[in-house]
């Protein structure tokens, strides 16, 4: 029986996680760069991911701590880090929060568990 389309399946293209832009060395490269020490904010640049910059930018000065930021808004970097709801904060190589903008101290908790 036809009747809305049951019974057919669609055939089901396989594509990366970024609609398909991503090639190897991409990822490849986005993979290499996730091994770095420092702290990065992973997003496009909206709203969100700004302030989530914002609330970093305050707490390592809070904290004394003289750490470069890096605002990743490439989506093949930022889905090598498996992030698919962004802003996201990455320190020392790993995700420690994603889909939310932390406050300023919720980010210095976040690094005291992480840099000690």
């Amino acid at each position: 029986m036809g009747l809305f389309g049951l019974g057919k399946k669609k055939a089901e293209k396989e594509t990366c996680c970024c609609g398909g832009s991503c090639t190897p060395e991409a990822m490849q490269q986005a993979e290499t760069e996730k091994g770095q020490q420092g702290v990065k904010i992973l997003g496009g640049g909206c709203d969100k991911c700004n302030q989530l910059e914002e609330a970093v930018i305050k707490a390592l000065s809070e904290l004394g701590m003289d750490i470069t930021i890096e605002h990743v808004r490439d989506f093949e970097k930022i889905a090598a880090f498996g992030v698919m709801t962004p802003p996201a904060l990455v320190v020392d190589g790993k995700v420690v929060s994603y889909g939310k903008v932390l406050k300023k101290d919720e980010v210095i908790e976040i690094l005291k568990k992480v840099r000690g």
